[in-house]
């Protein structure tokens, strides 16, 4: 086998493999004496057939077959042994690929054009000045913590009279336009009701003041806005509710008003943790606390698209762009060309980012370990037991979880991304200047607006 580069310019490339009968015929035999011994063919006896018969029935695809895995297999190999930095993948030649005879030739020639990474120089400094938003934690949103967990932590409790959100019970029986029963009407039992989501006003003003056993005349058609709940709460189909215009009559069985948590240490201790806080004031402090901790999450991504844009203007890298929309076509089935001519400016923004990003994670070592990809996937963990108010999480538990997210190998690709541009974040901004500028939530949103 005989394999030649000749580059085109400084970013392209043509790589020519040229390959003889000794390079694929020892596979091909082989291949063919395994069809032989598996071939079972009237006229023959199993194991018996013929090799001419074989060659002539298989031969064609599985030289075929060899050849095009020989041509990735050295392709690969004679890329990697010449330390050859490709972007995207090789791609056939357009022009000086010879056609192929599979059934009359003996040698073969192809030819593959490939993209060279392009060089660039980047030398980041407490020169290169970027913004940093640091987001501020003000007592509404403070508050909001608060009235989250209370409510999280809150409770139904049995209530009297019918006041504005009460979730009740009852029965529902149609009537006529006079409120009389209709025989053979709509009626659904033990239905469960929540007023606060009732949209129709005249509606919920005829259940105020309501006790148990009341009776109440209303159309649930108006009342409530979503037919799929209207179908539920009548027992009957999506369909019908959609047509459905008559009133019904609600015999309340049961009224329970949701009350929110008090602020006392039994609180404090479900969301925190037994004894973590034990006044109202370092319930606050510790909402703020965690606040903060989202926040900066927030402001770092904000922080890592601004760096994006910075890096790119500041590397002023060339892209062998010809070769790169050919491959975006060739790697996206449902892609044209022409789509791709008019959004190459932001996939030549992705590429270049990407080449940043590489070099900087490979030239500071910024690895990310498998520990390190663990301990994220549990603290993924601890959020999902924790949105149901399971706080205390055993160690088992989460370790089991994320071992469950990490057998998903597209999951565990996305956490290992997550955590290297955790890495390049925290490196550019120990690298540049950090121009940090207080901003409101508000304030915050409207950048990405």
């Amino acid at each position: 086998m005989n394999i030649t580069k000749t580059n085109i310019d400084d970013l392209n490339a043509v790589i020519k493999l040229q390959i003889v009968q000794e390079d694929y015929e020892t596979r091909v035999n082989n291949v063919l004496k395994d069809y032989r011994k598996k071939a079972n063919i009237n006229g023959f006896r199993a194991g018996k057939v013929p090799m001419g018969v074989i060659k002539k029935m298989y031969g064609t695809p599985v030289l075929a077959d060899e050849i095009n895995k020989i041509l990735s297999e050295e392709l690969m190999k004679y890329i990697r042994e010449n330390d050859l930095n490709i972007m995207g993948e090789p791609l056939p030649n357009e022009t000086e690929q010879k056609e192929i005879n599979w059934e009359k030739d003996t040698e073969f020639e192809f030819s593959f054009d490939i993209a060279l990474t392009p060089e660039y120089t980047l030398n980041l400094s407490k020169k290169d000045k970027i913004d940093f938003f640091k987001i501020i934690v003000d007592e509404k949103m403070i508050q909001s913590g608060v009235d989250m967990h209370s409510r999280r932590f809150g409770s139904n409790n049995a209530a009297e009279v019918v006041e504005e959100k009460e979730l009740l019970k009852g029965n529902y029986a149609q009537v006529d336009a006079d409120g009389k029963l209709i025989e053979e009407g709509i009626v659904s039992e033990n239905v469960a009701m929540s007023l606060e989501y009732m949209k129709d006003e005249d509606a919920k003003k005829k259940f105020i003041g309501a006790k148990k056993d009341d009776v109440v005349v209303f159309n649930p058609a108006k009342a409530f806005e979503n037919k799929s709940d209207i179908a539920s709460m009548l027992n009957i189909s999506k369909e019908e509710a959609e047509t459905l215009d008559s009133d019904f009559q609600f015999t309340i069985t049961e009224i329970t008003k949701f009350v929110n948590a008090e602020l006392n240490q039994e609180l404090f201790d479900k969301v925190f943790g037994e004894g973590t806080v034990s006044s109202e004031e370092e319930f606050k402090n510790k909402i703020k606390e965690d606040i903060e901790k989202q926040l900066v999450n927030d402001s770092d991504y904000k922080f890592l698209i601004d760096a994006k844009a910075k890096l790119v203007k500041k590397a002023k890298i060339e892209l062998p762009e010809v070769f790169l929309k050919r491959w975006i076509v060739s790697t996206n089935k449902d892609m044209t060309a022409e789509q791709v001519d008019t959004d190459f400016a932001n996939y030549a923004d992705e590429f270049k980012w990407q080449l940043i990003k590489n070099r900087l994670i490979q030239e500071n070592d910024l690895k990310v370990s498998q520990e390190e990809v663990m301990e994220f996937a549990k603290k993924q963990a601890l959020m999902q037991f924790q949105q149901y108010g399971m706080m205390d999480v055993p160690e088992e538990y989460l370790n089991n979880y994320a071992q469950q997210m990490m057998q998903n190998q597209d999951e565990q690709r996305k956490i290992y991304e997550r955590k290297a541009d955790d890495k390049v974040v925290e490196y550019i901004k120990g690298t540049v200047k950090l121009d940090e500028k207080e901003i409101s939530t508000e304030d915050f949103n409207k950048l990405f607006e």
